[in-house]
């Protein structure tokens, strides 16, 4: 490769930084630089990661990677907890309010991108794409083990989006009837009349604009939080999505000052019930009842914070 090759890269590499907007103070008119932003899309697609982990994978100096860990963290955007694998590690997470940041700034993005591809015509799309991969495979790129998916708050609509795939999946996976829908309406209308933010929340796992999870966390009483309505979609299956929801109605719990979580579910629901038990939840009540057409067990699990 002479000259000419080395130039060509250089001037592509120019353009499509200035297409893309990057090359801007704060990216898409964000709070954040792009290596902010690329920091917050790494801890948001990972369930456990760490600043040890982040460097390598970024290939950032130490140094600086730890100067934008810590203006993150005190902007309240990122926290360390405890590694579930390792005792002695301390994982990044997004808190809350990272995770709506982020949100905002990875639908902009997406936005943007969208914009740019509705001028191409579809077989220039297509061939954009194909242009795109090749570049990726020549360069030596690991293809992705897994897509990634982004955790964020609920925003309008996506209640009814909740109601709707809830009453689909167990109507087809277990042949509940239309009253479960009725209940599940029933909590995410009650959910957003009297949605007491310091106190409640609701995490939207999402991939490529789609919803493919959904957990709630809930006041019971002054002392007790409820965990509701978690829900993974068939195709999301494997990603950790339901463990990461889990986790994160814990977490938020601990913070706003609970002592305990409770969640009712019924014993057919088998996947769930591995994930509450792996998050250190204990079965304390269970009873037989009559509900959704079915005659089911339904269960009480609760755990201390």
């Amino acid at each position: 490769m002479g000259n000419r090759e080395v130039e060509a890269v250089r001037r592509f590499t120019r353009f499509y930084t200035q297409h893309m907007g990057v090359l801007e103070r704060k990216l898409l008119h964000s709070p954040f630089s792009l290596s902010e932003a690329r920091v917050l899309y790494e801890i948001s697609r990972r369930e456990n990661t760490s600043a040890a982990a982040l460097g390598v994978l970024l290939q950032l100096d130490t140094g600086y990677l730890s100067r934008l860990l810590s203006g993150l963290a005190r902007r309240g955007l990122i926290e360390k907890r405890p590694s579930g694998s390792d005792g002695r590690r301390r994982d990044l997470h997004l808190t809350p309010a990272g995770q709506a940041a982020f949100a905002v700034l990875d639908r902009s993005s997406h936005d943007r991108t969208a914009a740019m591809l509705k001028t191409l015509s579809a077989p220039q799309g297509e061939s954009l794409i194909e242009a795109m991969d090749k570049i990726e495979e020549l360069l030596g790129a690991t293809p992705p083990k897994s897509a990634a998916y982004l955790l964020r708050p609920h925003r309008p609509g996506d209640m009814g989006g909740i109601v709707q795939r809830h009453a689909t999946f167990y109507t087809q996976e277990y042949g509940w009837d239309e009253s479960f829908e009725a209940l599940v309406a029933e909590i995410a209308a009650k959910f957003l009349r009297d949605f007491d933010p310091a106190k409640e929340y609701c995490w939207i796992a999402e991939r490529g604009g789609a919803i493919i999870g959904s957990a709630m966390l809930v006041k019971d009483s002054a002392e007790t939080a409820r965990i509701r309505l978690v829900l993974v979609e068939p195709s999301a299956r494997g990603l950790g999505i339901g463990g990461r929801l889990v986790e994160e109605c814990l977490a938020f719990a601990k913070r706003a000052g609970y002592s305990q979580v409770t969640l009712w579910t019924n014993d057919i629901l088998h996947a769930a019930r591995r994930i509450y038990q792996a998050a250190g939840f204990r079965l304390v009540e269970e009873n037989p009842h009559r509900s959704f057409g079915k005659d089911l067990i339904g269960q009480t699990w609760s755990r201390d914070l």
